[in-house]
């Protein structure tokens, strides 16, 4: 009996062993999950964060306080490009009877748009929920599931929340470019509907298709893209679309009261100054924040954007002299903003040198549109929004196929989307114009096409133009019952 007591007790204490082997190994690793990445994680995150590139599951998540503060001065800083600079800019050009109309019209259309976009706008554009290279989703209407995790479709360091405030604002400017053209003719509300309108059917459905993860013409970041075209900070999706549509509606509106007999100068050219070096100062965060980080290509973009816009507008002038007899202080104005204009779609995809043929261009092409073209035609393009910025966009669009270079970013001969969707073999063999043709093409259908239903819709409904009497009288009276300037007589 006592000799077969031994094998049980030898297996006991064989199972305690196991036991106690497996208890300690989960203690093992229950340190190890509370201690969190290993140091080779850690430093792989960092350099990550550095680089701009994925996280890994160590960081997955995690916004990253350098980007971010970069993205959300970019957002401020384009906002600043709206109120005040453009405020500032198109109410030094009008007539004095006019100056508070166009500032009512940014304000209006800045707290619309900003009413939009939190409603559907931004789940439009950057959403994926309907699997559509046209339109985005609801997947974050009401911005409902925006928060301060970076969405990674975008970014993998900028909190999502942050992202859809820095977009809201080019949402915002866009619009209010068409100001310019229909100036001191059209009536508030009238924007204020069109605008609901144009949104909803040019800008959000264009803003996808360039920008949105699975754009039809997002040729950095679709694998898929049809039309792998680029463009890095908005030539199509704010300038060109704005720009032809702002011809398209002064056309249809027809010439201001007077115009070609009566003299129309801008009233004051110190706020056109003043609105030109706030839009150059902003631009910063329009073109360099469009890298969605606070890296090289941010870098690149912020060096392209200042060389671009004030060689244009030295040009600019240089041509005023050469024709006129004298440069401008409105030349010089044009050309910053011209330069700043062409340079938007190509500031992340090309070098200096790129970046100085650019503006030399910004500073010829522009300006024989809006003195040569504009006066031949005879069309009331009242503060050259057509001129700078739909044949600025459309020049600078066509440029950035011909001048864009990996050597500044990578992402054009990257082993991702680049090679899958075929843009990389466009920037090495030199095709990519084309593509570009066609990625201007379908912006200037859409926009046109849209902007003619939109207008008369409008038309039909409320009408586009004040009475003759409110018109001669002025906007500022007729639409807000204000007075940019009163001048009292001494007593």
């Amino acid at each position: 009996m006592k000799q077969s007591i031994y094998p049980r007790v030898t297996r006991l204490l064989a199972l305690a062993g196991v036991l106690f082997a497996f208890t300690l190994g989960l203690s093992a690793r229950a340190e190890e999950a509370a201690a969190g990445p290993t140091p080779e994680e850690r430093i792989a995150a960092l350099e990550a964060y550095i680089n701009n590139t994925d996280p890994g599951k160590s960081l997955a998540g995690v916004p990253g306080p350098g980007h971010n503060a970069w993205m959300m001065t970019s957002a401020a800083l384009v906002l600043f490009m709206t109120l005040p600079g453009l405020a500032l800019f198109y109410g030094g050009l009008v007539r004095r009877k006019n100056v508070l109309s166009v500032m009512a019209q940014c304000l209006g259309i800045t707290g619309l748009v900003t009413i939009l976009w939190w409603a559907f706008g931004y789940s439009l554009v950057f959403g994926t929920s309907y699997g559509s290279p046209f339109v985005g989703g609801t997947d974050f209407l009401f911005l409902k599931g925006v928060t301060s995790a970076p969405n990674t479709n975008y970014s993998y360091w900028v909190s999502q929340n942050v992202f859809a405030m820095f977009q809201m604002m080019f949402a915002i400017i866009t619009p209010a470019l068409i100001v310019g053209a229909i100036a001191e003719r059209m009536k508030f509300s009238a924007i204020l509907l069109f605008v609901t309108l144009w949104m909803v059917i040019v800008y959000f459905p264009l803003a996808h298709m360039v920008w949105g993860a699975n754009g039809f013409m997002n040729g950095v970041w679709n694998a898929d893209a049809v039309i792998p075209a680029i463009d890095f900070a908005g030539g199509t999706v704010v300038h060109m679309s704005s720009g032809w549509s702002a011809l398209v509606l002064c056309l249809i509106l027809g010439p201001r009261l007077g115009f070609g007999k009566t003299p129309m100068p801008p009233h004051s050219m110190v706020l056109c100054m003043v609105g030109t070096g706030m839009l150059y100062v902003g631009w910063y965060g329009f073109n360099a924040g469009s890298a969605v980080a606070s890296d090289g290509v941010a870098a690149n973009a912020f060096m392209t954007t200042t060389m671009a816009a004030a060689i244009a507008g030295f040009v600019w002038g240089a041509m005023e002299k050469i024709t006129r007899g004298h440069a401008s202080i409105l030349g010089f104005c044009s050309g910053i903003v011209a330069g700043l204009v062409v340079i938007t779609p190509a500031a992340g995809f090309v070098n200096a040198t790129g970046s100085v043929i650019i503006g030399v261009l910004a500073g010829i092409i522009p300006f024989l549109a809006c003195t040569k073209l504009k006066g031949f035609f005879k069309y009331d393009d009242a503060l050259d929004t057509f001129g700078v910025h739909a044949v600025g966009g459309t020049l600078g669009a066509l440029l950035t196929g011909f001048l864009a270079t990996s050597e500044v970013n990578s992402n054009l001969i990257s082993d991702g989307y680049a090679k899958k969707n075929g843009l990389a073999a466009l920037v090495t063999d030199g095709g990519l114009w084309l593509t570009q043709l066609k990625a201007i093409g379908i912006t200037l259908v859409l926009s046109i096409v849209a902007t003619i239903v939109i207008a008369y819709v409008v038309k039909a409904l409320i009408g586009l133009r004040p009475s003759a009497d409110e018109e001669q009288q002025g906007l500022d009276l007729a639409d807000h019952g204000e007075e940019g300037y009163i001048f009292e007589a001494k007593s």
